[in-house]
């Protein structure tokens, strides 16, 4: 590798925090904010009555939007290479928060989707309110303990000029640092996964098995979809980002010592998937349409009755 190439290798990962994270956090606020409040709030208007689904559902709507609210700094933070350092924590925690929270409440609305069409005639007790506000809140306080560890290993770097935040793969001990971010990518991610994978299969087998039946008692399709994104967005978002975070944090340790131009691309690979894990803030709204009790169609009448009065032209 000659010296051009080993000098681009080297700036990699700056120029992509400071293009690239710049950029997409700027999108995922915008698009992310403005889907979250408009279904969140026509959640809150149009929402007849609530059942377990509507109080995951609300709750994946608070955890989008306590991160969406930290990416204007975010941006502001990669974009001016600094930030205070107690800021900086607070900012990456949210941000960690929102991610396993967001898996979570994912995995209570498969698990809620397929209590549905199992018992499509009677409430389970798993699908009641208290037992869903009771899961909500028992899945808040998990999520605190299970990242505590994250306020130890993130520091920032000083200069004479200016404090630069690090994020979590790249600061602390990388040996303790690895060994909680498997466990946090086994109890936080994998299992998780399995579960929704397993609902996932049972949730299709009832489908073959009891078709017929389903399909005069209630619309199978939606809960099937919904189980199918939620899947989909487990394994294309969060895989290459809970990878690239255990390997990045492993280049750091002593017991690999790779090239300093190799440290470098695992670095930027790992940058690279950040914002594609976050993207699911952005893709969640999607359930909110998916659900049930005719939300969709509820929410476009009312947009098109309140475009009416404020334009009369409006038809």
């Amino acid at each position: 590798m000659d010296r051009n190439d080993t000098r681009d290798c080297m700036k990699l990962p700056d120029h992509l925090e400071q293009y690239y994270l710049t950029t997409m956090y700027s999108l995922e606020f915008l698009i992310g904010f403005t889907g979250n409040v408009v279904v969140g709030l026509g959640s809150l208007f149009y929402w007849k009555t609530w059942k377990s689904s509507n109080i995951y559902l609300i709750n994946l709507i608070l955890s989008d939007l306590s991160f969406i609210c930290t990416l204007p700094w975010l941006v502001l933070s990669y974009s001016q290479r600094a930030e205070e350092n107690n800021w900086c924590k607070f900012n990456r925690i949210i941000l960690f928060f929102n991610l396993y929270t967001s898996i979570l409440f994912l995995t209570f609305i498969s698990i809620d989707r397929y209590l549905l069409m199992k018992f499509p005639f009677k409430n389970h007790f798993l699908q009641r309110k208290t037992t869903a506000i009771a899961s909500s809140v028992a899945i808040w306080i998990w999520v605190i303990l299970e990242l505590s560890p994250v306020f130890y290993f993130i520091s920032s770097e000083s200069n004479s000029n200016s404090s630069h935040c690090l994020d979590y793969a790249s600061s602390g001990d990388a040996l303790h640092s690895l060994i909680y971010s498997l466990i946090l990518t086994v109890a936080g991610y994998i299992i998780p996964l399995c579960i929704m994978w397993f609902f996932y299969i049972k949730t299709r087998s009832l489908l073959i098995n009891h078709s017929l039946q389903f399909t005069a008692a209630l619309p199978i399709e939606k809960p099937l979809t919904v189980i199918i994104t939620a899947v989909s967005i487990f394994s294309l978002l969060f895989a290459p980002y809970h990878i690239m975070r255990n390997v990045r944090i492993a280049s750091r340790a002593s017991f690999w010592k790779p090239s300093k131009c190799t440290e470098n691309l695992i670095k930027a690979a790992y940058t690279i998937t950040r914002p594609i894990a976050f993207l699911n803030s952005v893709i969640n709204p999607i359930f909110y349409f998916l659900m049930g009790d005719h939300f969709r169609e509820t929410l476009v009448i009312n947009a098109r009755f309140s475009l009416k009065r404020v334009l009369p032209c409006y038809k």
